[in-house]
């Protein structure tokens, strides 16, 4: 909700379109919030220009870079947890291209986020295998080795 004074001095409530989305990537969670803006990026309160290590940061553009200029009339704030460095930009990625894909409600914007990287708006359910009773140090896997002879 916004509120907008009219002319007459009255108050008003404005109804303004925001969409929150979820990206998600092993154990991480990103929540997008997208509203009209000028295209700022904010990702747990720093901007995506400031945000670190640059390998995270690109991948993160990518979405962003894909969309062309409707990612310059969108504002866009993520908060994201749990997980690694590349997971939390993998899951921010996929936040980001969701929301924006379910705010311009655009089919061509969605078939160039599929066809470019289907985990930019598809969830990517693997996960690693639980170790094994007896072995879990060496693996889900992994056997002592044995001699025939």
């Amino acid at each position: 909700m916004l509120w907008v004074v009219k002319r007459d001095g009255k108050m008003k409530k404005k109804q303004v379109k925001h969409i929150l989305t979820t990206g998600k990537r092993k154990t991480a969670v990103a929540r997008a919030t997208i509203k009209p803006g000028m295209g700022r990026v904010v990702i747990n309160g720093i901007p995506l220009d400031l945000w670190q290590p640059e390998y995270t940061r690109i991948r993160i553009r990518e979405s962003l870079m894909l969309a062309g200029e409707l990612s310059q009339r969108v504002d866009i704030k993520v908060n994201v947890k749990h997980g690694g460095i590349s997971s939390q930009a993998d899951a921010t990625r996929q936040a980001i291209a969701k929301g924006i894909v379910e705010f311009f409600n655009d089919e061509k914007l969605k078939k160039v986020y599929l066809d470019y990287d289907r985990n930019l708006l598809v969830y990517d359910s693997r996960r690693t295998e639980p170790h094994k009773p007896s072995r879990s140090k060496k693996g889900a896997r992994r056997h002592k080795q044995r001699s025939k002879r």
